[in-house]
């Protein structure tokens, strides 16, 4: 099992906590709260080891779009990246 963590300076804030999607094969459970310090923090724990920079690359480009101030929590069991952007999109649908 892999940990990864990313942190990015972010703008928007957000004031609810938000959930989606279910740890399951091929699938992600993401947990979202409210960053209290303009911080944005990614943690990831993946069953699939050596994708850092595909993960790096996702969030880059997720940060870029949404720059929410928020803690983020994937719980990865072998997600595509595909899966990874859609249970995003869902996730900030919940959380707006």
């Amino acid at each position: 099992m892999e940990q990864l963590h990313f942190q990015y300076k972010a703008e928007r804030v957000i004031t609810k906590r938000g959930y989606v999607g279910v740890v399951a094969s091929g699938d992600l459970e993401i947990l979202v709260e409210p960053s209290p310090n303009g911080i944005a923090q990614v943690d990831i724990r993946t069953q699939t080891e050596g994708f850092r920079q595909i993960w790096q690359a996702i969030f880059d480009r997720f940060f870029q779009d949404y720059n929410i101030a928020a803690q983020i929590q994937i719980n990865d069991f072998g997600a595509t990246p595909g899966v990874v952007n859609l249970r995003l999109a869902q996730v900030v649908e919940v959380i707006d």
